[in-house]
Order: structure tokens, then C-alpha cells, then sequence
């Protein structure tokens, strides 16, 4: 299952796409204006679906602004067919096009071929704040000093930060950055936070809170 973020102004081809997409077990997030959207959720997304006609900007230009954040694969879905158009796309950042009106297995097969094919690496980073997280070197940089995190420390802050606010327990950020084969226990988790903390106060940065009883999240 991929989660898929299909960005169109029409609301009758979200509900298309939604629906074809679901059969296959995908996760669809659908939107109308992609100047809604929060730059920092769009790493999540497996592969994007974006039109390329919308009036509040146009598929394009959003490809090109995204690019930076974002590895996923970038589908364009025009009404265009001329030469022109699809360099045009591609150059701005997009990998393929599918021309609408497009069928079922059309949208099915280019979807799914592009996710089987989604094997580069990730080079792309975001920003919280005043911290940067530079996923290709796998480094957190807190303006332009690096935080001399362990790997196991830049795991934990990357979960944590991807999912900026949200609570996990001990036993939840084990499992995820170690896996069920991980050697140790959770209660080395708490651990590696106080060892991160430490080393973000360094730099002037408290990233991580206790929530207690519960576990940890970003600030």
C-alpha cells in the first residue's frame, strides 16, 4: 500500500482517482489548491498525482517549488498533448504524464509501475525551525552547526520530527528505529533522548519534550 497525494481544482476527478487508487489499497489524500498544503507533509507521500491547469497555480511551477523537499515520483495529469507541454513538465521536475480523459488501467498500470520502479535514494530535506534535517548525508545541522548526533540518535529525530507533535512511546520509537530484531531494550531509548537532548542544548535547541506517562514527541 503507497500513500498517494492526487492534487486536482476538478472535485469529480479526485473522487475518480480516489476511487480507482482505493481498489488497488492505496491511501489517497485529495485536494483542490495545493497552496493549502504544508510543504513539510509532502515527504510522506509515495508518488503525487498533480494537474497541471489549476487557478491557483499551475502544476508546473508547484512541481518546481516542491522539487526540493520531495523525492517521490511526480505524475503530471494534463489535458495537453502537444511536445512542447510534457518537456516542459518533465524538465520542472515531473517523471511522467498521464492525458486526460485517462482510463482505469491506464492510471492503475502508470501508478503502479512508477512505485515499483521508486528505488532512489533519498537527497532531499526539510526544515523545523531554526534545525535542518539533510536526509542524504544524514546529518541535523541547527543553523549552519552540525549536531554530532549516533546514528541511532538521527533515527530517533527523524521519526520524531517527521511526525512533528504526535506521542510515542518508548516501545513505539524502538520498534521503529530498531526493528523487532534490534538488539537491547526500549528503556535504551530514553537513553539516546537524554544523550540527543544534550547535545542539542549545546546549540541552544530543546527539540524533544517528555509527555509523561506516555512517551516523547517534537516540539
Amino acid at each position: 500500500m503507497a500513500t498517494i497525494l492526487a492534487v486536482d481544482d476538478e472535485e469529480d476527478m479526485l473522487v475518480l482517482i480516489e476511487n480507482i487508487l482505493k481498489k488497488n489499497g492505496h491511501c489517497i489524500h485529495a485536494v483542490q489548491n495545493p497552496l493549502e498544503l504544508d510543504e513539510n507533509s509532502l515527504r510522506k507521500y509515495d508518488l503525487i498525482l498533480l494537474d497541471v491547469m489549476m487557478p491557483s497555480i499551475d502544476g508546473m511551477t508547484f512541481c518546481k517549488k516542491i522539487r526540493r523537499i520531495v523525492d517521490c515520483p511526480i505524475l503530471f495529469l494534463t489535458a495537453k498533448t502537444m511536445e512542447a507541454d510534457v518537456v516542459k513538465g518533465l524538465l520542472s521536475g515531473g517523471d511522467d504524464y498521464i492525458t486526460k480523459p485517462f482510463g482505469v488501467q491506464e492510471l492503475l498500470a502508470r501508478v503502479e509501475a512508477h512505485l515499483r520502479r521508486e528505488q532512489r535514494e533519498k537527497h532531499a530535506g526539510f526544515n523545523l525551525g531554526s534545525i535542518r534535517f539533510d536526509l542524504s548525508s544524514k546529518s541535523i545541522f541547527v543553523e549552519e552547526e552540525k549536531v554530532p548526533l549516533t546514528k541511532s540518535e538521527y533515527r530517533i529525530c527523524v521519526l520524531l520530527a517527521e511526525r512533528k507533535g504526535q506521542v510515542f512511546s518508548k516501545e513505539q520509537i524502538y520498534e521503529q528505529v530498531f526493528g523487532y530484531e534490534g538488539e537491547g531494550e526500549p528503556s535504551a531509548v530514553s537513553e539516546h533522548v537524554k544523550n540527543i537532548r544534550a547535545k542539542f542544548q549545546r546549540v541552544g535547541e530543546k527539540p524533544i519534550a517528555t509527555v509523561w506517562g506516555i512517551g516523547y514527541k517534537w516540539n
